[in-house]
């Protein structure tokens, strides 16, 4: 596990399944991924964000990027004195089509020391405050009968059975399973498997997999109903995603 005292400013190319290993560093990182899907794990889960989407993660937290389909990743570290957000737990936050652009600028020359860049920085940083934080989040598992159901669904994301089925698949009730998925991650199971769904979705685009086949696999009732889900997700349809950006 590396350890970077300064969380960089830059700009850089990751192909497609490219990992940057478990890290840390002294200052706080907004992390962008222009094209593909950006995931970023630490030991309480998996966040994942597309191009509308950015990642929060705040000073000392150990974690590691992954890149479904290729990816243009901008990072913008801050001091750790410097949290505009107040969140001690990274996040994902939806981007406009201004912070968008504010962070690509930003990123574009981090070795400039200008007025304009800092009042660049200045801006980012007030439409950072504005930005609302989305629940994509995979959270990791500490109970062995919830992480069995977990895996289980993540192995086949079209598993069509139900929580009392899969429950009685791995050993567990349907009533303690429920109460574990709220206590644990503080949503349903329904609520979960939506989430692992689109998870799997947005690496099955990345991937140049045809939206029908994604529904598919990703166990929507028809093509239509995923593409619903996708545009109240993530503010797009599945059809554009890799040209976005």
């Amino acid at each position: 596990m590396h350890h970077l005292p300064k969380a960089p400013t830059h700009a850089r190319s990751l192909a497609a399944g490219e990992i940057i290993d478990a890290h840390r560093h002294d200052e706080h990182q907004i992390v962008y991924a222009g094209s593909g899907v950006l995931a970023v794990t630490t030991d309480a889960g998996t966040w994942f964000a597309p191009g509308t989407r950015a990642l929060w993660v705040p000073a000392g937290t150990v974690h590691a990027h992954r890149a479904h389909g290729h990816l243009d990743l901008h990072l913008v570290g801050l001091p750790a004195d410097d949290n505009p957000l107040g969140l001690d737990a990274p996040s994902v936050l939806a981007v406009s089509p201004l912070l968008r652009e504010l962070i690509l600028a930003y990123t574009r020359d981090p070795d400039a020391h200008t007025l304009e860049r800092h009042r660049l920085l200045a801006v980012l940083r007030d439409q950072l405050r504005a930005s609302p934080q989305q629940p994509m989040r995979l959270p990791t598992p500490s109970d062995p009968r919830l992480a069995a159901v977990c895996e289980t669904v993540h192995a086949n994301p079209a598993d069509p059975r139900t929580l009392a089925a899969l429950g009685a698949a791995t050993g567990a009730g349907e009533r303690t399973l429920s109460r574990l998925f709220r206590r644990e991650f503080g949503m349903t199971f329904p609520q979960w498997r939506t989430q692992s769904r689109l998870y799997h979705a947005l690496r099955m685009l990345a991937d140049d997999i045809p939206v029908t086949t994604v529904a598919h696999r990703c166990g929507w009732s028809s093509t239509s109903a995923f593409i619903d889900v996708f545009h109240r997700s993530f503010g797009y349809t599945p059809g554009t995603h890799n040209r976005r950006g």
